[in-house]
């Protein structure tokens, strides 16, 4: 067997509005219409991969390095200008933490705490 791309990720958000603010509204994602779903969710399209939102009635904290947020389970986007990214999520409220390596990188949390790395490449 030879895996050859990664085609979704999956993240569990409580409210699905408040969810898609966060990623339609301040990170910029488009939602998919190649799926239907038959439960509370969305799909957002980046380039050939797809990030899958479902609704559950609670979302477990995974964060086990709270002073380094990329040492927890996290997904990550590249982005065109990390300083944009930057005054976005600020205008927004949203926390930030940049990347302890050094690297042109930020984490933020979404509204039920995943955390999301933004990293110019």
């Amino acid at each position: 067997m030879q895996i050859t791309q990664c085609l979704h990720a999956a993240l569990l958000v409580t409210d699905l509005q408040r969810a898609e603010e966060f990623y339609g509204n301040v990170l910029g994602l488009s939602k998919s219409t190649a799926r239907n779903l038959n439960f509370p969710g969305t799909w957002y399209q980046i380039g050939e991969f797809q990030l899958h939102l479902i609704v559950a009635p609670t979302v477990p904290s995974q964060i086990q390095n709270p002073e380094k947020w990329g040492r927890n389970p996290h997904i990550s986007f590249a982005v065109d200008d990390l300083d944009i990214a930057k005054q976005r999520l600020t205008a927004h409220n949203y926390p930030i933490q940049t990347s302890a390596s050094g690297r042109s990188a930020l984490f933020t949390k979404d509204p039920d705490n995943n955390i999301i790395e933004l990293s110019q490449i």
